[in-house]
């Protein structure tokens, strides 16, 4: 009998204080398909931002506290596709993308579907990828276009019939942007607990006092630059191989 194997023991339960943040970014998510088909669209854009802090937090309080384990990462990435993937686009959708069509919810479902599958290649390639960058625009960034894009037009009293075109093509568009292949930061590596040099905190400083200066404008605008750096940084990447691969075509092979 002590010969035998002994049986390796399931855990039981799970741990309470990240995924109570999950829960509230999941809840947050679930507000706003809410709030969009009352008609409360800046509600419900306010709430895929509350969503995206709170998945924020969840991660850096697991690793924080040592309470990462595999069902706190699956129930984060169902919550990012609620958060993340449904919400935004039923905002969009019902702001906008529902005056024209069939157009309108095949954009929808194009974003939805795209942050699926952005979310599944991730957690297939969380092991081997490399921490330093995403492949395809993250699911947070792609929400906040939408988000922010809906934040600015109700803000101004801008109908949304007027820019559903528009709506149209920032939805789809940010959606094939999550499947691409493009690489983006994930800045991940930086150092949040060494010392930085007393400029970079003063730009911290002056970023968040531009952000509040008209929070809705510049946060699309942070989010659009960020999601147009991966087209650009590959593009700068592709044609330095291409010189240096004329400057020296042993390198080509």
């Amino acid at each position: 009998m002590d010969d035998m194997p002994a049986t390796r023991k399931r855990p039981r339960g799970v741990y309470l204080l990240p995924n109570l943040f999950t829960t509230a970014a999941l809840f947050a998510g679930f507000y706003a398909v809410l709030a969009a088909t009352q008609g409360r669209f800046e509600a419900g854009a306010l709430a895929i931002f509350a969503a995206m802090v709170l998945d924020g937090i969840d991660g850096r309080v697991a690793r924080i506290t040592h309470t990462q384990s595999d069902f706190g990462a699956e129930y984060d990435s169902l919550s990012d596709m609620v958060a993340f993937g449904v919400a935004p686009a039923l905002v969009a959708y019902h702001w906008a993308l529902g005056g024209i069509g069939k157009v309108g919810w095949l954009a929808a479902f194009v974003y939805t579907a795209a942050a699926a599958l952005r979310l599944a290649r991730f957690n297939t390639q969380v092991r081997i990828a490399d921490k330093r960058y995403f492949q395809g625009l993250s699911s947070p960034a792609a929400a906040a276009i939408i988000a922010s894009g809906v934040w600015i037009a109700t803000d101004l009293d801008v109908p949304g019939a007027d820019w559903a075109w528009l709506a149209a093509l920032l939805t789809a568009g940010a959606g094939l942007l999550m499947v691409s292949n493009f690489r983006y930061l994930s800045f991940k590596q930086l150092n949040v607990h060494g010392r930085v040099p007393f400029l970079l905190a003063v730009g911290v400083m002056l970023g968040f006092g531009v952000i509040f200066v008209y929070p809705p404008l510049m946060l699309f605008l942070l989010a659009m630059s960020y999601a147009v750096s991966g087209p650009v940084w590959t593009l700068m990447r592709l044609r330095q191989t291409r010189q240096r691969h004329r400057r020296d075509p042993r390198s080509a092979s």
